[in-house]
């Protein structure tokens, strides 16, 4: 079905950064046929959408959380990431179920849509759970299986886990018209035994797929993997191989100069997460050092249990400021670059830069229209600023994954809202109501 948005302000984030004043937007099934400021003569529109006081922009793409995690949010705050992790939430999680994950990630997705995000990386178990929804909502997503493994002497390629994630991929990966990508999960360094690690290092290169995986984000981490290995994290893990896959690396707060070189050297993603990071305490990713070193930073909400929200919008503004902050520079990290990081850089790290991440001919219609016509929007002197130090989650109005509408004027489309809350009130009172 051909789709046509016109009168929009158009932010392509394309090589050029061009913004289009009443731009027009052809769209053929699933992809861009046509941006540019006159309407193609010969394209025929079954939908007009029009951009009028909108701005049209690439979906933002959060490239680290945990989706089912949404059904903790708020149950375990202000405290130290330890503590949290280990203390209240792996409790809480052995007691959820496969329903309770569908639903929880629904809901998760419903929140995304409805704040910008038409792509996500998602790290968590029962995932054939959160790929159904997936496909079901419209959504692009990259998925692991979240890997742990404590115990040293256990053979790795009998781990139920790790055959989970292999089955993943053989599953899912390519499904939904492409819309979803898998890749391997391994949690952490600290969560994962060495051994362990190698053999996830070994089966993403049999199957030629990426690694998802948590990587310093605390000082507590990076202190114990020096003792115990003579080494940071980023060393540890380049030693056993994590880094010869396209790899994620979620956090990197607590990194030295030689660990940036590193990261460089091996093309290694590195998600900043400042929401969470700063809710647990957990430090500041030092992203003016590896932007001057050329790392590709995406940007990431991380679960809604240690930031409370799926929120892109509020990681920009903070991904912009934190740093000015801290190192006393309100030049450090412009707006523009924050935009690039939510989308063309977040794109890049999920292996999607031929197909998403920017509006030009050729790419998917993943798109996100922004209602600019609100009283802390007005004067719009600089487009890229006021998206990211002004514009809220909810002045997004409409979304397009593939072409097709996910959200109009802010119906959802894919999903039942009052379905979705009725299931997560009966799961809320199972769990938390004892």
């Amino acid at each position: 079905m051909n789709k046509l948005i016109k009168n929009a302000t158009v932010v392509t984030m394309d090589a050029d950064d061009r913004i289009i004043e009443n731009g027009y937007i052809a769209i053929k099934d699933d992809r861009i046929t046509y941006v540019g400021e006159e309407l193609p003569a010969d394209f025929v529109a079954q939908v007009i959408l029009d951009g009028r006081h909108k701005v049209v922009m690439p979906g933002l793409v959060n490239a680290h959380t945990h989706t089912p995690m949404v059904l903790l949010r708020s149950y375990a705050d202000d405290l130290p990431l330890q503590e949290w992790l280990f203390d209240k939430i792996f409790p809480i999680e052995d007691e959820l179920t496969a329903e309770d994950v569908y639903w929880g990630s629904t809901l998760a997705v419903m929140e995304m849509i409805a704040s910008g995000i038409t792509c996500f990386a998602d790290m968590y178990y029962f995932m054939d759970e959160v790929a159904k929804v997936i496909h079901k909502t419209g959504i692009r997503a990259d998925l692991s299986r979240g890997l742990q493994c404590f115990d040293t002497e256990f053979d790795p390629m009998q781990d139920v886990r790790l055959l989970e994630n292999e089955q993943l991929f053989k599953d899912w990966d390519g499904e939904g018209n492409g819309r979803i990508k898998v890749r391997l999960g391994p949690h952490s360094l600290y969560t994962c035994v060495p051994g362990y690690l190698q053999a996830c290092a070994g089966l993403a290169e049999k199957l030629n797929i990426g690694m998802h995986i948590h990587v310093a984000e605390t000082l507590k981490e990076s202190q114990e993997c020096f003792e115990k290995y003579g080494k940071t994290p980023v060393q540890h893990l380049y030693d056993l191989g994590i880094f010869k896959a396209n790899t994620l690396a979620a956090h990197c707060v607590h990194v030295s100069e030689e660990d940036m070189d590193i990261l460089k050297q091996n093309n290694v993603n590195v998600v900043y997460n400042p929401g969470s990071n700063l809710k647990l305490g957990s430090g500041i990713t030092p992203i003016g050092s590896m932007m001057d070193k050329g790392l590709n930073i995406a940007l990431g909400t991380d679960g809604c249990a240690s930031n409370n929200n799926g929120n892109m919008f509020e990681e920009m503004h903070l991904a912009a400021i934190v740093s000015k902050g801290v190192y006393k520079d309100p030049t450090l990290v412009k707006a523009g670059e924050v935009l690039k990081m939510a989308t063309v850089n977040g794109a890049a790290a999920l292996n999607l830069s031929q197909e998403t991440g920017m509006i030009q001919p050729g790419m998917k219609a993943d798109l996100i229209m922004v209602n600019m016509d609100k009283p802390h929007l007005y004067p719009l002197h600089d487009v890229a600023s006021s998206l990211v130090y002004s514009a809220q989650a909810a002045d997004v109005e409409t979304v397009l994954v593939d072409g097709q509408i996910l959200m109009d004027k802010g119906e959802f489309k894919t999903i039942d809202y009052q379905e979705v809350i009725y299931h997560l009130k009966k799961i809320s009172d199972r769990l938390f109501k004892r």
